[in-house]
């Protein structure tokens, strides 16, 4: 499962709980002013190093030079032949890259290798709590695609094969990537399924307010829709740079949404809310082993507190916790009463039952969370680490009841390929 990136967080200094108190065997789990802590960590022999130099989970892309671009290539060759027994001896790999790196300043991934790349980016994924299902990533090698129309249809698919009838499946799509001198289109939506922000002239917006900047754009290349709460965006995709975007409207069966209800309060279902069911991630680069991939939408599902915590709870969202409170009777005059915490449990509740209800699949964030460890202790046992941003791992509603909250994780590693990366602007 991919957190949605929508929501800011402030990173803890190197997978340290920045909360941490000191345990009941009286040993501190507090970082010392080193960044060490004053025993060792719970995920391995050694506690955490501190904060990195560099505010993202991963460095951004950046063009590779010939002599980095090979050093990456044989490094990311010599973790797949590791990793891959089967594969045989890499060095016969190793040579046919360097000479096509020599020769065309690039190389070519085989299939195998760009399945084993995509996966282990998610593998290391650091903001990912859903990590344990790393192995069963679909991927679709569609790297011969690179015009605007065919991308589209294939995203279309993407979303079909994803669904899944209601049983999400993790599914990545693998474009062109970038050449020397070429770069490849880019999807400009942050997901291929977001909701609509218009903007009124008193400055308020309709719908939610993080689509708003791309509603404004798909409306200057003349994308017409209504004003309602839960407009789905078209497709932008833009064929390179300096060029106008090309917009799609995505089809009905495409997209399937769930309406929201609550099993205790019918006039839930009165509220109008609802929610997409595949969080498809398409504004990232996957870069692996100095290849970058610009176009390679990646979806896992929901964890319920991405939606109902976040998506529908936050201020700068759909803002709805005022209104819950108000049904619910709750006394919204004083912090104190914590008529904002009852009111977000109650969301939680309706988005977790009317996705049950739908068949739809969905986590809670108690069951993700031990999930999550079984992933550590399954990447401990290989002699991996499990680079973990702890203030995304922990969940946004009752974190210090989920497993994930009192302990260490290995350091976040801004070099770690292959990786999801920022994507850098044309």
């Amino acid at each position: 499962m991919i957190f949605s990136r929508l929501r800011t967080r402030k990173s803890a200094p190197g997978g340290v709980c920045p909360y941490a108190h000191p345990r009941h065997d009286g040993h501190d789990l507090r970082p010392g002013p080193d960044g060490t802590s004053g025993t060792s960590s719970p995920g391995g022999p050694t506690g955490p190093t501190g904060p990195t130099s560099n505010p993202n989970p991963h460095g951004s892309p950046a063009p590779h030079g010939p002599a980095r671009l090979a050093a990456e290539a044989t490094e990311f060759v010599r973790r797949f032949h590791h990793e891959q027994p089967a594969s045989g001896d890499p060095q016969e790999r190793i040579r046919q890259v360097l000479a096509e790196i020599d020769r065309t300043g690039g190389y070519r991934h085989t299939p195998a290798e760009l399945a084993f790349g995509a996966r282990v980016a998610w593998r290391n994924s650091a903001r990912c709590i859903g990590r344990l299902y790393w192995r069963s990533l679909l991927v679709r090698d569609l790297r011969h695609v690179d015009s605007p129309d065919e991308m589209a249809e294939q995203c279309f698919q993407h979303l079909r094969a994803a669904g899944n009838g209601g049983r999400i499946r993790p599914v990545i799509s693998v474009f062109a990537p970038d050449r020397p001198g070429r770069p490849a289109p880019r999807i400009l939506n942050q997901q291929l399924v977001r909701y609509a922000g218009h903007r009124r002239p008193d400055g308020t917006v309709v719908g939610d307010p993080a689509g708003a900047d791309l509603t404004d754009r798909a409306k200057r290349v003349e994308w017409k829709s209504g004003e309602g709460r839960f407009d789905v965006l078209p497709l932008l995709i833009q064929p390179g740079p300096g060029t106008e975007p090309r917009w799609y409207e995505l089809p009905d069966d495409a997209v399937r949404e769930v309406w929201l209800s609550h099993p205790d309060h019918g006039w839930f279902a009165e509220l109008g809310l609802r929610w997409y069911t595949v969080p498809a991630i398409s504004d990232m680069t996957l870069e692996i082993g100095g290849i970058a991939y610009p176009t390679a939408p990646f979806n896992g599902w929901y964890m319920g507190t991405e939606i109902g915590a976040r998506n529908l709870a936050d201020a700068d969202r759909y803002d709805m916790l005022t209104e819950v409170a108000r049904r619910l009777g709750l006394d919204t005059s004083h912090d104190r009463t914590l008529w904002r915490d009852r009111a977000l449990v109650e969301l939680n509740v309706a988005v977790l039952h009317s996705f049950q209800e739908a068949g739809v699949t969905m986590a809670d964030h108690h069951t993700e969370s031990e999930r999550f460890l079984r992933h550590i202790a399954q990447e401990q046992r290989l002699g991996r680490p499990t680079p973990t941003d702890w203030s995304w791992i922990v969940p946004p509603v009752s974190g210090g009841l989920t497993p994930v909250y009192h302990r260490y994780y290995d350091p976040v590693d801004p070099d770690l390929r292959p990786a999801f990366l920022p994507r850098e602007p044309w």
